[in-house]
């Protein structure tokens, strides 16, 4: 089976997860990269509004066709108790076989993204994965990526 790990990452802790996962799977990655900046406090705060308004964005040129993957394993972090204007313009830009889903967040909010994330794609998850952000910090999260990751194949 082929996967892709497809993510946005504002600060970093979605990538560090993304790439464990790919590595457990030993599958490709595709970072999802935005055109608008979103860097800093006022970025935090941009990114919080537009997610708010479930806005798009304009995203670089993907490298990898999500189609020709057997699932897809999308990341987000969560903003403002909703998936991330550039994964919401990736999950509506593609079409998917199956996918799995994973979130960080400083609080709460994965539910009301992982409902929003499977009602774009037209498909329920496979798996579902919630990580604050303080566990990946503290690498107290590896434990919970490998379940997940053993739920995918």
């Amino acid at each position: 089976m082929r996967c892709l790990v497809a993510f946005y990452s504002r600060t970093g802790t979605t990538k560090k997860v993304a790439e464990e996962i790919s590595k457990i799977l030993k599958c490709d990655s595709e970072e999802i990269l935005d055109t608008k900046d979103r860097s800093g406090g006022i970025g935090y705060f941009k990114s919080g509004k537009d997610s708010t308004m479930k806005k798009l964005t304009e995203l670089r040129k993907i490298r990898k066709n999500p189609a020709s993957y057997d699932t897809v394993i999308i990341g987000t972090p969560i903003w403002a108790w909703n998936v991330s204007t550039p994964i919401r313009t990736y999950i509506s830009q593609n079409k998917f076989k199956n996918v799995a889903f994973f979130c960080t967040m400083g609080g709460s909010g994965s539910k009301i993204a992982f409902r929003e994330m499977a009602k774009l794609c037209g498909k329920k998850p496979i798996a579902a994965l919630e990580l604050k952000t303080s566990e990946v910090a503290d690498n107290k999260h590896l434990q919970k990526v490998r379940e997940f990751s053993k739920n995918i194949v």
